[in-house]
């Protein structure tokens, strides 16, 4: 299946020069979600996770439903003040600012091997952070998985040695 055909592009989204592509439309398209979450769900499995982790909101779209797919465990990151326990925190930068992510300091257990799952890798900084979350907890992440990767950002340099699973590709758009 051509994901690129599910994705709109939007120029001048959140703000001038940025290119924005939304996933919107893969989640109204019943097949193009089921292909994309077992796409996510298979490489789950090949990498032995037991948990995948997504930060709010796009990666919970293809996080949780990848999890129960692959018969493992989710656990959510979110914007500060949204978990109700005790929560660790980490800062990071975007192509556009910085932000702040949250988990609960219980979500993850020493040992578990975490697969990180979001919509998109740009330069990488929002899935450091949470990798920071997740070691921080005692666990190894074993792999990152992506709808859209833009290559020219090289977001997949900063994990050398992690397998990156992206299931499409832009490159300079």
């Amino acid at each position: 299946m051509n994901l690129k055909d599910k994705i709109a592009s939007i120029p001048d989204f959140p703000k001038k020069g940025i290119m924005f592509r939304d996933i919107t439309p893969i989640l109204a398209d019943p097949q193009a979600m089921n292909y994309t979450t077992e796409q996510i769900a298979d490489f789950a499995k090949k990498v032995n996770a037991d948990l995948i982790v997504a930060p709010e909101a796009r990666g919970f779209f293809f996080g949780t439903p990848a999890a129960m797919e692959a018969n493992i465990g989710f656990a959510p990151v979110r914007k500060p003040g949204k978990l109700p326990r005790e929560t660790i925190s980490a800062t990071y930068e975007l192509e556009y600012g910085s932000d702040e992510l949250q988990m609960h300091a219980d979500a993850i257990h020493k040992g578990q091997r975490v697969l990180i799952v979001d919509d998109l890798l740009a330069t990488g900084g929002t899935v450091e952070a949470i990798q920071k979350l997740v070691e921080q907890q005692g666990a190894k992440v074993v792999g990152f998985a992506f709808v859209i990767e833009l290559d020219d950002l090289k977001g997949r340099d900063r994990f050398k040695d992690i397998p990156v699973f992206s299931l499409t590709h832009y490159k300079g758009e």
